[in-house]
């Protein structure tokens, strides 16, 4: 049985969601942040050393990392990974990776930039405009296609929805952005999301 260390309001949802899509049975360990600091709580740095969710344990096999536990499920399931097609694989692949590596820097610091308060309002417009940048070609990108990779639903879309969920709650993407927030509607349609959100209790990006 998978156990799913899941963190409230964090990047962890998108593995019990994508757990749903797969159809692999788990069993969820919620963890409630810190509400001075909204930290992770002490008692994850017992599954991990670096205390921080989604962590996953397999029967004795723990995965950490987001990317890295959505390939493996995927490996596990031996669906909802890569497509066939050449260009659209490699679409898939950059977008699992894309998602943690370019697309959520930006949104941490704009996160960090708030929790400063005036001290950090002169740094704002720079970081906003990276992600404007990564807004805008993502939203060109989907005006040609219904999913990251090519025409078909696959895990890339999983890693790419707390970015996108992220990114209109606090990093500007609203109906100017059309396909983006059409992709959003989407994705959040999905009976697997849903049954997540019922399996990881309140999540604020949905």
């Amino acid at each position: 049985m998978i156990t799913v260390h899941h963190l409230e309001n964090s990047r962890s949802q998108r593995i019990l969601w994508l757990l749903e899509e797969l159809g692999l049975p788990y069993a969820v360990k919620r963890y409630e942040r810190d509400r001075k600091t909204m930290l992770a709580p002490p008692e994850l740095k017992a599954v991990h050393p670096l205390g921080k969710a989604p962590v996953i344990d397999d029967d004795g096999v723990v995965v950490a990392e987001t990317g890295a536990i959505a390939e493996y499920l995927v490996s596990k399931a031996g669906r909802l990974g890569a497509p066939a097609d050449p260009a659209a694989a490699l679409q898939y692949r950059h977008f699992i990776h894309y998602a943690e590596g370019s697309m959520m820097p930006p949104l941490l610091a704009i996160l960090v930039l708030g929790r400063l308060g005036w001290l950090g309002r002169p740094a704002r417009p720079t970081v906003q405009k990276m992600l404007d940048g990564h807004l805008d070609w993502l939203e060109s990108e989907l005006a040609t296609r219904e999913w990251f990779a090519g025409n078909a639903f696959t895990a890339a879309d999983v890693m790419m929805s707390f970015p996108l969920e992220a990114s209109r709650q606090r990093g500007g993407l609203d109906a100017r952005r059309p396909h983006l927030m059409a992709w959003l509607a989407r994705i959040h349609a999905r009976p697997a999301y849903a049954a997540a959100l019922v399996k990881g209790g309140p999540y604020a990006f949905a």
